[in-house]
């Protein structure tokens, strides 16, 4: 299992008319969680792209709203792999408010494409190497 933790905090720009997190804002944070969990990794989004010539499309979003996040609070994202990726990817994620309480839980299913041939792939060598001691692999 790997799990990272990246802090955000809520732009006012992003909330709605009750001073909330506007609803339709937490995928981006689910994104913001990915990218930086990927990025902690050593790889880029960009990378994997370019270098790797590989997308990743999302299949699956699932979001649960537990309590509201408000403007100007400092929110975890915690982004975590339970299991090693394979040809799909799942992100499972927690937003925290300052005190520690679960805000939101969700979970985001990509699968990887060769860009050229629009085609379903195995998780680049790279990212496996990458995650592969997380979950005892050598």
């Amino acid at each position: 299992m790997y799990s990272f933790d990246f802090k955000k905090r809520v732009r006012y720009g992003e909330t709605d008319q009750m001073g909330y997190l506007y609803y339709g804002n937490y995928a981006q944070y689910y994104e913001i969680g990915r990218v930086e969990m990927m990025r902690s990794l050593g790889m880029s989004y960009q990378e994997i792209e370019k270098d790797h010539r590989i997308m990743m499309p999302v299949m699956r979003l699932e979001v649960k709203y537990v309590r509201p996040a408000f403007y100007d609070e400092l929110l975890t994202i915690r982004t975590t792999l339970r299991e090693m990726p394979a040809d799909t990817i799942v992100f499972h994620m927690e937003l925290f408010n300052e005190a520690g309480k679960l805000l939101n839980g969700g979970q985001v299913k990509l699968c990887f494409v060769e860009i050229d041939t629009r085609k379903r792939v195995q998780i680049p060598e790279k990212l496996r190497v990458a995650l592969a001691p997380f979950f005892g692999i050598e």
